[in-house]
């Protein structure tokens, strides 16, 4: 390293003007009594900025500021630098060039650090800059959850009692469940789901561990894996705050946690089944305080929108939101009862659960023990003068029955269904024995939507689809109108931001069936969904798939999403 690289940080800063000496010797005596780095001091004290110090670091060593956040390291490089090494000394490996190491530091100063990895490695080390906040992320994505676990089972020391079945006896288990390592863990792991934006928490038992997985952005992420013997104290915890029979492992059960996670409150539902190799859990994170999002950032192509929001606008009829589980609906049904919320209206919905709390409506949750369903309450509901009514999802013949009436009596009610396509919505109706004519007569439109990945805004880059392309044909067959030269499509290298996915969060694609009069007639007719399908590209829609493409060429998310998701073959 060169001599002027061996300078300490302190004197680069008096030196070159930033801070004054009497400055330094007050942050290094602070330095002496909390331990902390003397950067983080100086930038405590106000005497300069974590950029503008980075920026001086850059200028006089000659040493390149990094983010690792827009880079996907491989795990044979992280496993070059110990975590012990790597949280002591703030640094991380960013790159392996042959018997060169590229370390990330947040004080590039550090003789101490440098020379105690190039004896330890016997490989020549460059640094670069990196920032706290970018190498405390990395620290949590790449030792996080795993660290705090092996602290968990470090302090366990418990046994389990072992009997002939393999199956520990409930005595055991009491024992353990509300011991403190165990507690920690399963806290540890919802918190850690929380922190990683997880939608859902799958424990999955095998033959020889427990396997936790989240659910981040549609897609499963394994996350860790817990040895055999903690199993049945991990799921009977789960169980009791669920508010579950520990004892009952025969038969499905559901239950429900109320908690708080950084000062942000919120509902898990929890469902358990028996495998072969014990209970399965899986738990929806549900936010409480989830903020409503506005109709115009809801991802729709403005033509679309401009379409479903003249149905929601009729004073009467029934529309229906269709996807599978996950798909956003409730999210989409909320934007809308927003819009339309006003003090002459009442507004009046039964949901399961309610997920967004909107001021001026008045909101119902199932309770289908005391007896409170969709039906039941929607029979409520309309003794109770309403404008607008929104029923979480038409489940069975019941419900469908009492909206197709609620909309022929002249109110807007609003609904879901699990369907494929906006077409399909039509004949569920009237697989559940409604009359074609009353469909017809009450259905105004139907919005059907999927949940793509959306490409990762740290590492996104262009592409232009080539003939050889596996896609190509596809692209070419539903583009038909695009010249060679704009089919230009995007995807996500891989970084740290984004786990090396090259997708983060996600994006709707929309299909907006609007009833006119030929597609009135058609219903009334009871033609097949298909024809229903036709007979609206015709007259406009634009297909989940057409959506989706549009949305790729807009660079919104990738090609091989929107097949993946929204491409049948007719």
């Amino acid at each position: 390293m060169a001599a002027q690289n061996r300078q300490r940080l302190g004197d680069i800063l008096v030196q070159t003007g930033i801070i004054t000496p009497e400055q330094l010797a007050e942050a290094l005596d602070e330095q002496k009594h909390s331990g902390e780095r003397l950067g983080n001091v100086l930038v405590k004290k106000g005497y300069l900025t974590e950029q503008r110090l980075i920026e001086v670091l850059e200028f006089q060593l000659g040493i390149p500021h990094v983010v690792i956040a827009k880079r996907h390291i491989s795990p044979d490089v992280v496993a070059l630098v110990p975590e012990t090494l790597a949280r002591k000394y703030r640094i991380f490996p960013v790159e392996r060039n042959g018997d060169r190491l590229v370390l990330g530091m947040v004080d590039p100063t550090n003789i101490l650090a440098i020379d105690d990895l190039r004896l330890s490695l016997k490989m020549e080390i460059q640094p670069v800059i990196v920032t706290e906040e970018d190498l405390n992320h990395t620290f949590n994505q790449y030792y996080g959850i795993k660290e705090s676990v092996r602290d968990v089972f470090k302090d366990m020391d418990v046994e389990i009692e072992e009997t002939k079945s393999d199956e520990p006896s409930m005595d055991a288990i009491e024992s353990m469940v509300d011991d403190a390592p165990i507690v920690r863990l399963v806290n540890l792991i919802i918190t850690q789901a929380v922190k990683e934006r997880a939608s859902d928490i799958h424990l999955e038992p095998t033959e020889k561990e427990l396997v936790v997985r989240y659910r981040v952005d549609g897609r499963l992420r394994q996350m860790m894996t817990t040895p055999k013997n903690t199993q049945p104290a991990i799921i009977s915890r789960i169980k009791i705050i669920s508010g579950m029979n520990i004892a009952e492992k025969r038969i499905p059960q559901d239950g429900r946690i109320q908690m708080r996670v950084d000062g942000v409150p919120i509902d898990l539902r929890v469902s358990s089944v028996p495998t072969v190799f014990g209970e399965k859990i899986v738990m929806r994170i549900l936010f409480k305080n989830n903020v409503l999002v506005k109709m115009d950032k809801l991802g729709f192509l403005p033509e679309t929108l401009e379409k479903f929001r003249s149905v929601y606008r009729n004073p009467h009829g029934i529309i229906l939101v269709t996807g599978p589980t996950g798909s956003g609906k409730t999210t989409t049904l909320s934007a809308v009862l927003n819009e339309l919320n006003s003090p002459e209206e009442n507004i009046m919905t039964v949901e399961d659960p309610v997920e967004y709390q909107i001021p001026g409506i008045n909101q119902v949750q199932v309770n289908v023990k005391a007896g409170l369903t969709f039906a039941s309450a929607l029979r409520a509901f309309l003794r109770q003068d309403p404008d607008i009514i929104m029923v979480g999802e038409i489940r069975d013949k019941e419900t469908a029955q009492i909206a197709t009436q609620a909309a022929l009596t002249g109110h807007l009610v609003l609904s879901t269904l699990h369907t494929n396509d906006a077409p399909s919505s039509i004949t569920r109706l009237i697989d559940m024995d409604i009359e074609p004519f009353l469909v017809a007569s009450t259905v105004i439109g139907v919005l059907a939507q999927r949940l793509v990945r959306a490409i990762c805004e740290g590492c996104k880059e262009a592409y232009q689809i080539q003939p050889n392309d596996v896609y190509y044909s596809i692209v070419r067959e539903w583009l038909r109108e695009l010249p060679e030269e704009r089919l230009i499509f995007y995807k996500g290298k891989g970084c740290r931001q984004c786990n090396g996915t090259g997708y983060a969060k996600r994006v709707a694609l929309h299909e907006v069936l609007v009833v006119d009069k030929d597609i009135r007639y058609l219903i009334g007719k009871n033609v097949p969904s298909t024809e229903l399908k036709e007979a609206a590209m015709k007259s406009g829609m634009i297909t989940l798939f057409k959506d989706g493409l549009l949305k790729a060429l807009e660079g919104k998310t990738t090609l091989e999403e929107v097949i993946r998701v929204a491409y049948t073959r007719e």
